[in-house]
């Protein structure tokens, strides 16, 4: 089960959209430099279909994406969360900020319009930094990545 710890609409995560950002908790990962250790911990309350559903119907309208910042800890219902978001609304994007370098090959990326892969290398940087190893992908409607993280370099 996933717990969310909070929640906000952003302009930064994803480009070109607004995003109803959900920050999960129970991160796998031991990142060093990482701006939210906190989330380590199985804290938060848990993101059950329900309240999935009162956000979006709450902030549906005044977002184009929702990105969950996290999920890493049980992809199955990460999954079916994103198609949760479709069903309530068609016409939202669904984003995924994962800590992972690769993704399972077992992950059905049908549900997701962008992923954003890779843990925080502080000595290479956040997505916004030219030298990080984090990538930020689109889907295709074929499914295929397109490698989109130029997209938060300022020139």
């Amino acid at each position: 089960m996933l717990k969310y710890v909070d929640y906000d609409i952003v302009g930064s995560e994803v480009p070109d959209e607004i995003t109803l950002g959900i920050t999960l908790s129970n991160c796998p990962f031991r990142c060093r430099g990482c701006h939210s250790p906190q989330l380590r911990s199985d804290i938060g309350t848990p993101l059950l279909p329900a309240v999935l559903e009162g956000l979006l119907l709450r902030y549906g309208d005044a977002v184009t994406c929702v990105c969950f910042l996290g999920g890493d800890s049980d992809l199955l219902a990460l999954q079916q969360l994103a198609q949760l978001v479709h069903a309530v609304n068609s016409t939202l994007k669904v984003a995924w900020y994962s800590g992972r370098t690769f993704l399972p090959s077992s992950f059905d990326l049908s549900s997701f319009q962008y992923i954003k892969l890779g843990g925080y290398e502080e000595s290479l940087g956040p997505l916004t930094s030219r030298s990080t190893n984090q990538r930020f992908y689109r889907l295709t409607s074929r499914l295929e990545l397109v490698d989109i993280t130029h997209r938060f370099w300022k020139e």
